[in-house]
């Protein structure tokens, strides 16, 4: 016998265009420490001087360099 669920049983999907304002102050570059440009279309973090956009996955921020992609000029 398979058990009923209820919606509460049933993970919530996260919301790919939503990240917390609060959370985008204070996350900065790993290299530079510089402030990051929230990409919604593309859901990135982008750093300007260091040249790169880290992804946002699943609505977490992926502050690793080697994940990140590079900006083109």
């Amino acid at each position: 016998m398979v058990p009923e669920t209820t919606p509460s049983d049933e993970p919530q999907p996260v919301e790919a265009t939503r990240i917390d304002p609060k959370l985008l102050e204070l996350l900065v570059c790993p290299l530079t420490k510089e402030t990051l440009e929230y990409d919604a279309a593309r859901q990135e973090l982008i750093s300007r001087r260091a040249k790169l956009a880290y992804p946002i996955r699943d609505g977490i921020p992926i502050m690793l360099p080697e994940e990140a992609r590079p900006l083109g000029d």
